[in-house]
């Protein structure tokens, strides 16, 4: 299906903007935020001197480095994709060129989405922060059952609003509303201040490899990815593995992704594999409809089916899928899938969480505004009058999502090489961390910035979409999806 504004798309050397800035960062050689982001997935040094960026002034301005944490995560991708072309194809790796004002409307592209006109509603009226009796606390309430529970933890009735939500966590210690909430399965976080979750030394990689001398457990280190082998009982690709074979026409073509992620991080990671080629499945449970415009905005190349594993039926349709599939990627709390997963050697495995594989918080459920809130950026970005702030973009979700796809295109390489399994671990967390202590905050370059070159429409299922294109850029790169999305959780659960 063909879009409008395709010529536009970043990767297209042409692209309107391009030249509409200059200086530094416009020459080739990694900085150091996409150095360090490279060398976490494994890469060679040298080849991060290959990314070219193209400012676009000051893009997704904070007191925090989130510009260069966004081109940082979009340069990586950008690289891990063209050095898989390359090793698929034979030949030299693609250039790559990331062009920022393609990456600040990437980043923010739930916001640019229309549908027919209308602009979805990314929070609802419960969600957000709230004075509590001696701080703020930030509530999440997008989705019908979260609602729920939030105002069941907090004795409300059913159709309360804000002015009786507010009422009711001002008379509260904002660490009483969010133990009380997590208690209740609700998702609520009171604002802290930096540093108050000891983020320096959070574990922010486990790696850990099994078989051929590994001993199989996790061990920490400071990059934003945990980057090790699975702890699988073979070392090379089972007979029934669907075959990598040589490039046909994207980095990950042939690839088969089970995604079993939502809302955002994990989804962008998956649409970002699906533009590259691969067979994107994403697997939902039943009883969690799904938000139609997240969908309309995460759900580009993909097919998506509805699968309860609770059922026999449906566990056995899984089973099959996962027994063909080569990577999955899944954003189910630590150890919820482990008894699916650990039987499949061979199988690339990238897991995200909200904050991170070890400590108290691990098993705790979590968003890229509640890690904001809770790991101190809210109070970093706070407005003049002490309210707590936020990012210019849900960047933490964004950021990891990138990451998550260019670790799985990194193992996809190593593994046309060795045939090893892989397992990767991936948090909210471990990426604000990276933003608040691991990148140097630099003057925003020259240049201009007006989305409009990066934004493109096209009819589907839900309507009329105008969304943003994608941001990943190398000499060749797809300028779009394949397809729109189609309605949530309505395709047949088998592989295309």
């Amino acid at each position: 299906m063909t879009s409008t504004g395709e010529d536009a798309a970043a990767g297209d050397d042409s692209a309107p903007g391009e030249d509409a800035a200059a200086g530094d960062d416009s020459a080739p050689g990694a900085d150091s935020a996409t150095a360090h982001a490279w060398a976490a997935l494994g890469g060679a040094p040298a080849l991060a001197e290959r990314i070219t960026y193209t400012p676009a002034g000051e893009v997704l301005a904070a007191r925090l480095p989130v510009r260069q944490l966004a081109r940082a995560t979009v340069g990586v991708c950008s690289l891990a994709a063209a050095e898989l072309a390359a090793r698929r194809g034979g030949g030299a790796i693609p250039a790559v060129r990331v062009a920022e004002g393609a990456v600040a409307t990437a980043f923010i592209s739930e916001r640019h989405l229309l549908i027919d006109g209308r602009r979805p509603t990314n929070f609802a009226p419960l969600s957000g922060f709230w004075r509590a009796a001696d701080g703020w606390v930030r509530t999440h309430a997008n989705y019908p059952h979260h609602r729920a529970r939030l105002l069941t933890a907090l004795d409300l009735p059913e159709h309360v609003g804000p002015d009786a939500l507010a009422a009711e966590l001002a008379q509260r210690p904002a660490r009483e509303i969010q133990e009380t909430a997590y208690a209740a399965g609700a998702l609520a976080v009171a604002a802290a201040q930096p540093g108050e979750l000891r983020l320096r030394t959070l574990p922010l990689v486990e790696s850990r490899e099994a078989g051929n001398g590994g001993d199989g457990t996790w061990r920490s280190a400071e990059p934003p990815v945990d980057r090790g082998r699975a702890d699988l009982r073979a070392r090379s690709l089972p007979a029934a593995a669907h075959p990598f074979g040589s490039l046909a026409s994207a980095p990950a073509a042939g690839v088969r992704v089970l995604d079993l992620t939502r809302v955002i991080a994990g989804p962008v990671a998956t649409r970002t594999l699906a533009l590259l080629g691969a067979d994107v499945l994403r697997v939902d449970s039943p009883h969690l409809p799904e938000d139609p415009d997240a969908h309309a905005d995460t759900g580009f190349g993909k097919r998506s089916t509805r699968l309860d594993l609770a059922d026999p039926h449906d566990r056995r349709t899984f089973d099959e899928l996962l027994a063909q599939a080569d990577v999955v990627v899944t954003a189910y709390r630590p150890g919820a899938l482990d008894r699916f997963l650990t039987h499949r050697p061979g199988l690339i495995v990238a897991q995200l969480n909200a904050w991170g594989w070890t400590g108290e918080w691990a098993d705790r459920r979590g968003f890229d505004s509640l890690v904001q809130a809770g790991t101190g950026i809210a109070q970093l970005e706070a407005t003049a009058d002490g309210h707590p702030g936020a990012l210019p973009a849900q960047a933490l979700d964004h950021g990891t999502g990138y990451l998550i796809a260019a670790g799985v295109l990194r193992a996809l390489t190593d593994r046309a090489d060795t045939g090893a399994a892989r397992h990767l671990r991936f948090s909210l967390a471990g990426t604000a961390s990276w933003l608040m202590h691991g990148i140097t905050p630099t003057p925003p370059p020259d240049g201009t910035y007006a989305p409009d070159p990066w934004l493109t429409e096209r009819p589907s299922p839900y309507g009329q979409l105008r969304h943003a294109l994608p941001p990943i850029a190398y000499d060749g790169a797809p300028r779009d999806w394949t397809h729109p999305p189609g309605h949530w959780g309505t395709d047949t659960p088998t592989w295309a």
